[in-house]
């Protein structure tokens, strides 16, 4: 309600505060995973809003849900595929080498069910899983909610790396000192 945020092109933007002020159902009417009643979503200078998520991941926003949603069942090179529907063929093995630099240990768990996984890998392939779509906006929900610290440093390390090749992110986290290094800007809410 009454909330209005830009994320510019090749920043980092934070959304940060209490626990039921709306920062998840923000990202998600951005994403078009809840309708919205009013207001507007405008992306590359065109409205979203009432648009599907299909349509909307197509544009080129890829969103990370709080709680992973990676296919459980599912091997990590599929899970790994499958956000990469949207790619030529050509470019999906440049896009899982790109993942693979970033998340090592899902080039070791290939083969591996993604649900016998850790919650800190699950959550690395959830990342790049939403990497592999090419996206211009990045948009994470509770990147590091519930991980182990050592896990939790090497998301840091992954989302300061992606700031610096330019990646646009919009990230919500309860650790607010590293969003404070993170972001180029931060919103309260």
């Amino acid at each position: 309600n009454g909330v209005s945020i830009a994320v510019q092109p090749g920043q980092v933007t934070a959304i940060v505060g209490p626990n039921g002020a709306g920062k998840s159902s923000l990202l998600k009417a951005i994403s078009g995973l809840i309708p919205m009643h009013q207001g507007e979503v405008s992306w590359s200078g065109q409205s979203i809003a009432g648009h599907s998520p299909k349509d909307i991941a197509m544009a080129g926003i890829a969103h990370v849900p709080e709680g992973r949603r990676i296919f459980a069942k599912m091997s990590v090179i599929d899970n790994l595929l499958l956000g990469g529907y949207l790619r030529q063929s050509r470019d999906i093995e440049p896009a899982l080498q790109s993942v693979y630099a970033a998340f090592p240990r899902l080039q070791e768990r290939l083969g591996q069910r993604a649900g016998s996984m850790s919650g800190g890998e699950q959550q690395m392939l959830a990342i790049g899983r939403a990497l592999m779509t090419n996206p211009h906006l990045l948009v994470l929900d509770e990147a590091t909610e519930g991980l182990a610290p050592l896990v939790r440093e090497d998301i840091w390390r992954c989302l300061h790396t992606l700031r610096g090749e330019g990646q646009s992110i919009l990230v919500i986290d309860k650790y607010v000192q590293k969003l404070i290094k993170l972001a180029d800007q931060h919103t309260l809410m």
